[in-house]
């Protein structure tokens, strides 16, 4: 990427779109895992389309349209029935957990073509439901790897969060892969006036996007010196975040004694699920997973664990989020301006063209 990116952009993509930039033959996380209770139905809206979450007798996670095709009364609002069967609350039509109607109680039963609904392909993995709404055949192996959810012990993963973001998806992946701003956002808890001054390098492989943040010897942000353990105030930062297309990123960050190697640091996974609602609403999940823990006592781990989460959910909602609201509120205004780039978009301008092509193929 070029040094320079103080000139207007030449892709002729805006860096705040006003909507219907979406990829539908892809995965996108619809709900936590835990969140999909036996026994009860999850609504959700995702690409514009309502779906409803279940699970099935024997646990399996399952989707599909959360609107009957006699009324279009919400089936989310009707009931499961043995068989993993959802019953429409409106006139008793039944579907299987494939989408298929296999009962209509009126008439002679008959059961129309227009009766059956898409099927949806739901994978519980990593801790979340991943949904696939696109015509093409889903590929389970092409759902992104965030195994660290799967790896690392409980005690050393936070909650899972949630955010419902008044802003386009876009906005928010832009807002991630320039973590500049946290310098000036997260003052005191993610960045400080020294981590403004961070090498950005900007990597591709294949359509996974990767910016790291080096800078050496500066005081360690607030909520990274709370996972070290060596006595000064100062250390290397560790940040590099991927971007997986279209919109789930990575965070590595943390920090490490001043000129000695990363396995002598530590710090957390940062992992963002973004799930377009709709042109300008997005689910926002959210979690963090330490790496290298250097603290042993059980107590203060769960202390860190806690910090962890109570700080992220700070940063983004009380921070991030009045901001990236804004400037989607502000673009809508004035018709989708194009912006003056900077250095700092380096990363932003390099996924948006790998998504610019996944839409165009899509």
């Amino acid at each position: 990427m070029p040094d320079d990116l103080s000139a207007p952009s030449s892709t002729g993509t805006s860096i705040g779109t006003s909507g219907g930039r979406f990829v539908r033959n892809t995965w996108y996380v619809a709900a936590w895992a835990a969140s999909v209770e036996p026994g009860k139905m999850l609504a959700r809206t995702v690409l514009n389309t309502p779906i409803v979450l279940f699970r099935t007798a024997d646990g399996t996670a399952k989707a599909m349209p959360d609107t009957c095709p006699h009324r279009f009364a919400p089936l989310s609002m009707g009931t499961i029935l043995p068989g993993d069967r959802i019953q429409c609350p409106y006139h008793g039509l039944e579907f299987a957990a494939d989408g298929q109607c296999v009962h209509n109680p009126h008439g002679t039963g008959a059961i129309a073509a227009g009766l059956h609904l898409k099927t949806i392909t739901a994978v519980e993995r990593h801790s979340v439901i991943w949904v696939w709404l696109g015509e093409k055949t889903p590929t389970p192996e092409s759902i992104p790897d965030f195994s660290p959810l799967d790896t690392t012990a409980p005690e050393f993963i936070t909650e899972p969060g949630y955010l419902h973001m008044k802003a386009g998806y876009e906005l928010i992946v832009d807002n991630l892969l320039d973590l500049s701003h946290t310098t000036y956002l997260h003052a005191g808890i993610l960045g400080n006036d020294e981590t403004v001054h961070a090498k950005i390098t900007v990597e591709q492989d294949g359509d996974v996007v990767a910016v790291s943040r080096g800078i050496n010897d500066i005081t360690t942000p607030g909520l990274l010196a709370t996972l070290a353990t060596w006595d000064s105030p100062r250390g290397d930062q560790i940040q590099t975040i991927r971007w997986f297309a279209p919109s789930t990123l990575s965070l590595k960050t943390g920090s490490k004694p001043v000129g000695r190697p990363e396995s002598e640091g530590t710090g957390f996974w940062a992992i963002h699920l973004l799930t377009p609602e709709t042109e300008t609403t997005t689910h926002y999940f959210y979690t963090a997973a330490r790496w290298n823990p250097l603290t042993t006592d059980p107590a203060k781990n769960a202390e860190i664990r806690a910090h962890i989460y109570k700080m992220r959910t700070f940063a983004f909602a009380e921070q991030d989020a009045p901001v990236i609201e804004a400037q989607q509120r502000r673009i809508t205004q004035l018709g989708d301006p194009k912006p003056t780039l900077l250095a700092i978009d380096a990363g932003p301008v390099q996924y948006r063209r790998i998504l610019d092509r996944m839409i165009r193929e899509d």
